[in-house]
């Protein structure tokens, strides 16, 4: 019975949160075996005939077999093998012919491949880099057996060490090698041309000439060797080229290229490089405090996900917006844009199974994932405008729908920063005595801040007067000598007119033990009588507290009270050790007689 009521009481609950959820649980597919990165999933109507597809590349499990699947509804429609691991997936309109169905491209090594109509349309190949002018003199000896696969090897390595340009993939490769399988090596490649070959990075899209959704859009590449390439749609060929001062990671465009765009590359220096038309050069740079993870554009606002578990925004000429942190690493990042709505926002998933929703630094939702999401992307899916597709760290496809109701909130998610935070506040107007008082400031200003200095001098001397006084005196209850680390404090109990009054001292010191101390009571006589004003204290064990108890009787009716001090001194010493002011309260059992 116990059983039936607790299952009902969990159904129960999980039809609440269904119900106050925005969204609609779509698909989960636990073994859907998709391994990737918010960079190498797209969505695009292929084939012209409204019904959104998902692009993915495929890292494959443990990075063994790339492929490249396309995804209709829960279901994998096509998949075919790539080459070399994917960097970045994009889909663009080449041309303005009828159909207007987008060309897929798909950055894999040091190539684009581009399909139309899932077909293989174009294959782009980054130029070749000139090699390393003494590594192709190493390998002219070689050829002319001039010098033994060793000797080659250590001269190798030498020049991977000292030299700005890097090793051609062949002599990376011969490093890797046994002693036995050097020679081998040498003798089938001794021949074939030196080639270094630099590999793609990022990968994203920038419009023409238009601003339209159905706009012909041309693809930018971030490469290994630093640079950023500008390709044309239909040629294929390199509009622009900008050299940046790391490798890019992540990419953020917008605008026309034919009219005037900025462009934003995160590095792998930590640090965000800012470039416009026309410019060869980084424009600004954005320096972060630790490596990027994602990189957003949202309206105006580039919003960078860091290695510190935050997210900060930023303006395109790097100033800092607002900051929030995380309550775990970051692991991806991608655009919320619902367009029927006017809204733009960042989707986060992150280490500990979460996935928020930000729209500056507001918290609008939170998503709970049974495994911790490492790739997203939200856009129209199917028939469906506002849909939102996960892929987990094990491999598994998670499909969320918004539903058609669901309007964000700000504070909607969990906690964040509060309400009153973003009120502003309701600044009086100036009066005129606050300009005459600013008139008098500006004029005045030099020998106000003499008198200020003049004063503030005078302070610290008299500060510093007093505290070498207490010193003198001992007035501290707390021992400044080395000789006798002690400290002191006092407590008085009662209503009176008999008060219980308790001292409680202690040995500070680590080790050694305190003999031969003495305690005296200083006070009015006419006021108090004590049984014992000297008495003396037994030896202290370092560490302990001391409680030493006495009883204070007060001889005034007329409800008046007086200081007691106390005096802890040193036998065959006149000037105290310790000493404390006790204020005695008044006596409230005479008043009351």
């Amino acid at each position: 019975m116990a059983t039936a009521s607790s299952s009902d009481s969990d159904s129960g609950r999980a039809e609440s949160n269904e119900a106050n959820s925005k969204w609609l649980d779509a698909h989960y597919d636990p073994m859907a075996n998709i391994h990737t990165f918010s960079s190498c999933l797209a969505l695009a109507d292929l084939h012209g005939d409204g019904e959104y597809k998902l692009v993915v590349g495929d890292l494959g499990q443990g990075g063994q077999q790339p492929h490249l699947k396309v995804l209709k509804g829960p279901m994998v429609l096509t998949e075919s093998p790539l080459p070399a691991l994917p960097a970045a997936a994009a889909t663009f309109l080449m041309d303005q012919h009828e159909p207007r169905a987008p060309a897929l491209a798909l950055a894999s090594g040091p190539c684009v491949y581009v399909y139309k109509n899932l077909r293989p349309y174009f294959k782009f190949s980054l130029p070749q880099l000139p090699p390393n002018p003494v590594e192709q003199d190493l390998w002219n000896q070689a050829k002319e057996d001039r010098i033994d696969p060793l000797t080659l090897k250590e001269m190798l390595e030498g020049i991977r060490e000292k030299a700005e340009v890097p090793l051609s993939v062949q002599s990376l490769r011969f490093l890797q090698l046994e002693l036995s399988e050097m020679e081998a090596f040498v003798n089938q490649h001794k021949s074939k041309a030196i080639k270094r070959q630099t590999v793609i990075t990022t990968m994203t899209t920038l419009k023409k000439n238009l601003a339209d959704e159905d706009a012909v859009s041309c693809l930018v590449l971030g490469t290994e060797n630093k640079e950023l390439l500008v390709l044309d749609p239909e040629a294929f060929t390199i509009l622009a080229k900008m050299s940046l001062p790391s490798v890019p990671v992540f990419l953020e465009v917008s605008g026309q290229f034919d009219v005037e765009f900025r462009l934003a590359a995160a590095c792998r220096n930590g640090n965000i490089y800012i470039l416009r038309r026309d410019s060869k050069r980084p424009k600004y740079c954005i320096e972060l405090s630790a490596q990027a993870v994602g990189l957003v554009r949202v309206h105006k606002i580039l919003v960078v996900g860091s290695t510190q578990d935050s997210l900060h925004g930023f303006t395109y000429k790097g100033k800092r917006l607002w900051t929030v942190q995380m309550p775990a690493a970051i692991l991806t990042m991608n655009l919320l844009e619902q367009s029927s709505r006017g809204l733009q926002a960042v989707v986060a998933g992150l280490a500990n199974g979460e996935v928020r929703i930000y729209r500056d630094k507001a918290l609008l939702n939170v998503i709970r994932t049974p495994d911790a999401v490492t790739s997203l992307c939200f856009g129209r899916y199917g028939r469906e405008d506002n849909t939102l597709i996960m892929t987990t760290r094990g491999g598994g496809l998670i499909i969320k729908i918004l539903k058609r109701t669901a309007v964000f909130v700000e504070g909607g998610g969990e906690v964040g920063p509060p309400l009153a935070q973003a009120t502003k506040l309701n600044v009086p107007r100036k009066t005129r005595l606050y300009v005459d008082q600013t008139l008098r400031e500006r004029e005045a200003g030099t020998a106000m801040h003499r008198t200020f200095q003049t004063d503030l001098y005078l302070l610290r001397l008299r500060a510093a007067r007093a505290y070498v006084q207490a010193l003198e005196s001992s007035l501290s209850p707390v021992s400044v000598t080395a000789r006798e680390p002690l400290k002191l404090h006092a407590v008085v109990q009662g209503l009176g007119p008999t008060f219980k009054l308790t001292l409680h001292l202690q040995n500070t010191s680590t080790a050694r033990p305190i003999l031969g101390l003495l305690i005296c009571f200083l006070y009015n006589e006419a006021l108090y009588a004590l049984p014992r004003a000297f008495f003396k204290v037994p030896l202290l064990v370092p560490g302990l507290n001391y409680p030493l108890e006495t009883f204070v009787e007060s001889l005034s009716d007329k409800g008046i009270s007086d200081l007691i001090k106390v005096l802890v001194l040193r036998e065959g010493q006149s000037a105290p050790l310790l000493s404390a002011h006790i204020n005695m309260p008044v006596s409230e059992g005479l008043a009351a007689a």
